[in-house]
């Protein structure tokens, strides 16, 4: 059995489909299935039982010996949430509770990190242990995931196989249900079809021009190669980062979006919200040289090909992936 959690998630349902179209069947789907609307994102796959999230626990303790990988991609990941208790319950001290049932009955375990730990990028955007300490994410989320990130490197007791992967901008098919969350792709393609325009952030720094804020796009479709890479290479422990290695402007993806819905870009620009103003990204980019180095050398989607799948191939027909 390969365990998912997150399943009726984003990232974790598209994994879901990789795996079905590996030809993997017996996977446990482990999520809060309580939501329908992201319950849409596991119809139609093959699996053999959801698990709720609350009884995963010790749901491994009574099968474990029948457990082949576990894939950890659930999280409370909103951005703007401020409660520590929930992001302290959710992304700390679950994971943790995760990552002991791996050490105790040896299993496996990949688990999502996520970008937001580099905050500003002082320190750059290279997946470098030793730097865990230096970080200073902007928000909770990014502080929970740091949190968890230092928390591994300091255990005596590890999986015998464990990777950590930091999430960079992800979009693709199976976003619908996130709202806020979902990638400037979704609500560009929202926008053009309701109002035939898209309004970006102004930039407030002279450096940057209005809209050539610049992020590292990943195409949900790349990041699920990756994961199926893990669940084969199986050595190698440690944090990775995970983004397509090249910086784009929100400009560029504004763009390749009206021209994926064959339509002239017509953007605007308005003020980023002063809330937010002073601790707004106006650059990342995943250093990748790590991922390589171990063998990893599967192409990226550039911006443009992702960005085409998914607007033509799931945003104008309503697709799932």
């Amino acid at each position: 059995m390969i365990i998912v959690t997150g399943a009726a998630g984003f990232i974790g349902s598209c994994l879901v489909s990789k795996l079905n179209d590996e030809g993997y069947f017996d996977l446990i789907l482990v999520d809060d299935f309580s939501d329908p609307g992201q319950n849409k994102n596991f119809e139609g796959k093959r699996y053999s039982k959801l698990v709720d999230r609350e009884d995963f626990i010790e749901w491994i303790r009574s099968n474990h010996l029948h457990i082949q990988f576990i894939f950890h991609l659930g999280a409370r990941t909103d951005t703007t949430e401020f409660d520590y208790e929930v992001l302290n319950r959710l992304n700390l001290e679950y994971t943790k509770q995760v990552w002991n049932a791996c050490v105790e009955f040896g299993l496996p375990l990949v688990y999502a990190s996520s970008a937001a730990t580099y905050g500003l990028g002082e320190e750059g955007y290279e997946d470098d242990e030793n730097k865990l300490d230096r970080l200073k994410p902007l928000n909770p989320y990014g502080e929970s995931k740091n949190e968890f990130d230092k928390w591994a490197l300091t255990q005596e007791r590890k999986p015998y196989f464990w990777v950590g992967l930091k999430f960079f901008n992800v979009y693709g098919p199976n976003e619908y249900h996130k709202d806020r969350m979902a990638s400037v792709i979704f609500h560009t393609y929202r926008n053009i079809k309701e109002t035939g325009k898209m309004k970006l952030f102004q930039s407030h720094r002279p450096d940057f021009k209005d809209g050539e804020q610049m992020r590292d796009f990943v195409y949900v479709k790349d990041v699920t190669e990756v994961l199926y890479f893990f669940m084969h290479h199986r050595k190698d422990s440690g944090i990775y980062n995970l983004g397509s290695g090249k910086a784009r402007t929100f400009y560029d993806l504004a763009s390749a979006t009206f021209r994926s819905a064959e339509l002239q870009p017509d953007i605007t620009f308005i003020p980023t919200p002063e809330d937010i103003r002073e601790k707004y990204q106006y650059f990342t980019e995943a250093k990748m040289d790590k991922l390589w180095s171990i063998g990893y050398h599967k192409p990226f989607h550039t911006l443009e090909e992702g960005v085409d799948d998914y607007v033509r191939n799931y945003l104008i027909p309503g697709k799932y992936l």
